[in-house]
């Protein structure tokens, strides 16, 4: 990937959560001009980058790719730059899935059957649209208006496994996994045994013609749609060695950005993947707000991924996403009044932070995952807090988190089983992140010292180890120098 120069605006921002009644004192106002030229995406756009995951399925009550284009410069807005959009393709027929273990096909009222749209992950055919979203024509539409604003679209790619009407079902038997008897079998797990996705064949990586169908396939949308990238699901279940092959000859079509649902060091080395998924980090954050885990989780965590990860690597870090949401719950029902300061904490320490359909809108309902649904679409809490935290994310050099990330120090504090302090800093720059993290209120001090501003309000704000400080329960200020 090539690397260029970046041009950076320091805005001076501040955000404190005292409660969660608390509101926000003010709107930044963000420039939503089309740009006027596209730049293949670099590690410049890595560094200070915020990632969109879009469920077009429930973006809106229409559900196509209009809906989501109309809507992506109120993305920009949120510092948006890119946008990983859930699987695209035509879902199988064949053994869908309706709820559980229930299939389509055993429920009687034909009427019933109607509403079960399937899982985005059995994949009919990789180089075609689901027509309940669109055309490709309305793709490129969407590819060329986030192009125009300065944002980068990857797909969600599907390599493990595919639906059971997919024509290589038929014409390429050999490209599955087979039993003894010579049939297609669905995915196992180590042990042998299903892993209950019985909507899924699963694929022969032994197979090298399968593999190079399925690089032909991948390069299809970079060539043809302009594609920047792909998210690649359970990526650490296809052999390395078949990335190792990928991913240089898709690079070869053009600079793009490969995201790997997984959580391996491995998958990152050399030229393969950018971007892993910061999985344990994460349930880190949720036990912390359900009060089974406290701070000194989270710094052996840190601890832990500074000696297993490169420098260059990027995880990225979240609060939510499509499975969290369907299968384990809200934000709210998982975090409750923690969520704004953990939030904050994930633009704020190392790593890219992600979006996730309708938590801009402050979600507080489960997605249906094989039923249409619709996300909320009025502008409450969350939107000016994410508006802030991206201008704040994707404009000052001490929150870059890319290829050459700025520094991570952890600041003792008077309570480190339950304050969280860390300073990031890049040159002279720094930003410092000062969480309550913990339901009851803490009388405490840093063991640092220094004038800052409170991001948002301007207002100043001097540290030192003989100060007290006094924070409510999730309490937490950003403070840059």
């Amino acid at each position: 990937m090539k690397t260029i120069s970046s041009f950076c605006m320091v805005w001076v921002l501040f955000f404190g959560i005292v409660a969660c009644n608390d509101e926000t004192k003010k709107t930044v106002e963000t420039e939503t001009e089309p740009q006027s030229s596209y730049t293949p995406i670099n590690d410049s756009v890595l560094s200070n980058a915020v990632i969109y995951e879009a469920n077009i399925r429930q973006y809106s009550p229409e559900g196509t790719f209009d809906a989501f284009t109309a809507d992506i410069p109120k993305l920009k807005d949120l510092g948006v730059q890119i946008i990983w959009l859930m699987p695209i393709h035509p879902i199988s027929m064949e053994k869908r899935k309706a709820q559980g273990d229930l299939m389509v096909s055993e429920i009687e009222d034909l009427e019933e059957r109607k509403k079960y749209l399937g899982s985005y992950y059995a994949v009919a055919d990789y180089t075609a649209v689901n027509t309940e979203y669109g055309t490709k024509t309305d793709f490129d539409k969407l590819v060329t208006t986030a192009h125009e604003n300065g944002i980068y679209v990857i797909l969600d790619w599907v390599p493990n496994h595919t639906g059971w009407d997919h024509p290589w079902i038929t014409e390429h038997p050999e490209y599955y996994t087979q039993n003894e008897a010579g049939e297609i079998i669905d995915p196992l797990n180590n042990e042998g045994e299903s892993w209950g996705w019985t909507d899924v064949a699963d694929l022969n990586y032994d197979n090298a013609e399968m593999q190079q169908a399925m690089i032909a396939d991948m390069q299809y949308w970079i060539t043809e749609h302009d594609v920047d990238g792909f998210r690649c699901d359970v990526a650490h279940g296809v052999p390395q060695a078949f990335w190792e092959k990928a991913i240089p000859r898709l690079r070869e079509e053009k600079d793009i950005f490969m995201l790997a649902e997984a959580e391996i060091p491995e998958i990152m080395t050399g030229d393969l993947f950018e971007m892993s998924y910061a999985w344990e980090g994460h349930h880190i954050l949720n036990e912390i707000a359900k009060g089974s885990a406290n701070v000194a989780a989270f710094d052996s965590y840190m601890k832990d991924r500074e000696e297993k990860w490169e420098a260059n690597d990027i995880l990225m870090n979240f609060v939510t996403n499509h499975d969290e949401n369907s299968w384990n719950g809200t934000v709210n029902e998982r975090m409750g009044d923690a969520q704004d300061a953990l939030l904050a904490l994930t633009y704020t320490m190392p790593g890219m932070p992600l979006i996730y359909s309708g938590q801009e809108y402050d979600m507080d309902k489960r997605l249906r995952f094989f039923e249409k649904d619709t996300i909320p679409k009025e502008k409450g809490r969350v939107w000016p807090l994410l508006e802030m935290l991206g201008q704040l994310k994707t404009t000052h050099p001490a929150l870059a988190g890319g290829k050459t990330p700025a520094s991570y120090e952890r600041l003792e504090t008077s309570d480190d089983q339950h304050l969280l302090a860390f300073r990031r800093k890049s040159g002279d720059r720094e930003v410092v992140y000062i969480a309550n993290l913990n339901a009851q209120p803490n009388t405490f001090t840093v063991n640092a010292s220094g004038n800052y501003t409170q991001l948002m309000t301007e207002e100043s704000m001097e540290i030192s180890p003989d100060l007290t400080l006094e924070f409510a329960p999730w309490q937490y200020v950003i403070l840059s120098n």
